[in-house]
């Protein structure tokens, strides 16, 4: 059922100020000394203290908490290639995101650029002003250039969510699922429906958690990769079996898990049966998944599944990754966001989904309890305590593989952590309200 109608979203898009963002002003600008310490003459200060040394451009400026969102809209998610316009309500939203989980500020820019070049000259020219980017809905195989390259040339954290989002928040599952059935990661037969850049970034990462490549079987709109295929690019090809195993039906006999980054209704109910025992499904097509939640379990209700619906358990949601992932590296000044620090972000949530949950968690999403189990592998993404498990566990990892230019005391850094979110959600939640609006 339908949480809202049309009519309703795009009045929450266009009511009173328009879009999901506003820039204002943190500290006081309503005396004549205010303006001249502000701009002109005062400004001339922290100029000059940045000059002598560009790393003061991180005490003078918001620079070290503020993240560009930049996409072409060639990619967004559930409406393909829309442009930079159409586009630009998601972008602002993902800003929302930031700000609401982690306190990170954000603008949004969305460019008339799809030469991949073009978007990597652009980004480099945004380092003096941004402490990180995030690429957003750019397509595959581009996207995987204008990281790789970006990641290679700048100086500071580079993340494609698309890529990097559902590979750590569904490798947290697999960690947890696996722990439940009693499976080893290196034994795991892995089925994979979709092959763009979620899929291939979520392969890669359970790569590097343990699960052998040679185990991991993915599909494309034509069929199963394998080498015999000539028309495969070096990114689908890096996952290209050595022959021909068949049908997705087929291959899907006795597979541990299915990865859904496709479409819905690409797998049935009988393919659901032939699965291994106390199997793996993270349907994460949206807004329908690959196959529906409740066919699923009323044919095979050993299996851990997971959907990127919020409506069933174990909802693979970016937003339990990308926001913590980032205050972790901008809070210690990291020059790049490694496979260490992402490891560390999955471990970091596999782990809080073994903790006790509050009762005001379970009360937010209408349930008496949320108990470790089949049914809860991850975390709600409305739990607070992400915040103060994976943004540690992230500068912890990026302090220890060497790419953090500070050190930060990680006991002091939680608690700062804590009264920081509480004290953003008290800003923003009085601005939004001054407004008065009515939904």
């Amino acid at each position: 059922m339908a949480l809202f109608t049309k009519e309703e979203a795009l009045k929450y898009h266009k009511h009173k100020r328009r879009g999901k963002l506003e820039v204002i002003s943190v500290k006081p600008c309503e005396t004549q000394k205010h303006l001249s310490m502000a701009y002109s003459p005062g400004v001339a200060e922290a100029c000059r203290a940045i000059h002598t040394d560009k790393e003061e451009v991180y005490k003078y400026t918001n620079r070290g908490n503020l993240v560009a969102v930049v996409s072409n809209g060639t990619a967004v998610l559930g409406l393909g290639n829309i442009g930079p316009e159409a586009g630009k309500p998601v972008m602002e939203g993902k800003g929302v995101l930031f700000k609401i989980f982690a306190d990170i500020d954000v603008y949004d820019l969305n460019i008339k650029a799809t030469d991949p070049q073009e978007v990597i000259d652009f980004c480099k020219q945004l380092e003096p002003t941004f402490g990180g980017i995030n690429l957003e809905d750019i397509k595959a195989p581009e996207c995987f250039e204008i990281e790789r390259t970006l990641i290679k040339e700048m100086g500071i954290p580079v993340f494609h969510d698309d890529q990097h989002g559902t590979a750590i928040i569904s490798g947290a599952g697999i960690l947890n699922a696996l722990e439940i059935s009693g499976k080893k990661i290196e034994d795991l037969k892995v089925v994979v429906s979709g092959a763009g850049a979620s899929a291939i970034a979520c392969s890669k990462f359970y790569v590097s958690l343990g699960v052998k490549r040679g185990n991991i079987f993915m599909f494309d709109s034509r069929g199963l990769l394998h080498t015999e295929r000539e028309e495969l690019n070096d990114h689908k090809m890096n996952f290209a079996q050595k022959r021909d195993h068949g049908s997705l039906r087929e291959v899907m006999q006795g597979a541990d898990m299915f990865l859904g980054l496709s479409v819905k209704d690409a797998i049935d109910a009988d393919m659901v049966k032939s699965m291994a025992d106390n199997a793996i499904i993270f349907a994460c097509a949206n807004p329908d998944p690959e196959i529906p939640y409740p066919v699923v379990k009323e044919v095979r209700p050993d299996i851990i599944m997971g959907t990127g619906r919020s409506d069933f358990p174990n909802q693979v949601n970016n937003v339990l990754g990308f926001p913590f992932i980032f205050r972790g590296a901008l809070d210690v000044r990291a020059t790049a966001i490694n496979e260490e620090m992402k490891i560390a972000a999955a471990k970091a949530l596999a782990a809080l989904a073994k903790e006790p949950v509050p009762q005001d968690i379970c009360d937010a999403y209408g349930v008496d309890k949320l108990e470790y189990g089949i049914d809860y592998i991850i975390p709600k993404p409305l739990d607070p305590r992400v915040l103060t498990r994976l943004a540690p566990a992230v500068a912890k990892a990026a302090m220890d593989t060497g790419v953090a230019k500070i050190k930060l005391d990680l006991d002091e850094y939680r608690k700062e952590l804590e009264d920081r979110l509480n004290a953003s959600r008290a800003r923003t939640r009085s601005v939004v309200q001054s407004f008065g609006y009515d939904f």
